[in-house]
């Protein structure tokens, strides 16, 4: 059965990006959302099964979603995709409740690895 995404960036070249990627190698890219809010509401009405979301988005950022996500969805299949790469960002990413990260820039072979350990 194909996974179901949605990928949430502010900037639309990365989502672009991930998209093809994503459907390039089987995956299914059924939402997109360019805000934190959005990408929330994008999980709400489409249950996918894992949601690749940026950290920095207007509206609200991909920590306070991923927490909003785990209050209504505890087992959600939340992936961070960053430039920040401090240690105690990705610290806070972890206990907000994302299952991994994901830094920019990154390549294919990057995001599809850790779809594969979140998905096995």
């Amino acid at each position: 059965m194909t996974k179901r995404i949605v990928v949430a960036d502010d900037a639309a070249f990365m989502r672009n990006i991930v998209k093809n990627i994503l459907e390039t190698n089987g995956y299914q890219v059924v939402g997109e959302a360019s805000d934190g809010l959005s990408a929330v509401k994008q999980y709400k009405d489409l249950h996918p099964d894992a949601i690749i979301m940026d950290i920095n988005m207007p509206e609200m950022d991909g920590i306070k979603a991923t927490i909003e996500i785990k209050s209504f969805d505890e087992d959600a299949n939340i992936i961070i995709c960053s430039a920040i790469s401090q240690e105690s960002v990705v610290n806070d990413v972890i206990r907000a409740g994302a299952k991994d990260v994901i830094m920019k820039p990154f390549h294919g072979d990057s995001v599809l690895s850790v779809l594969e350990k979140v998905f096995a």
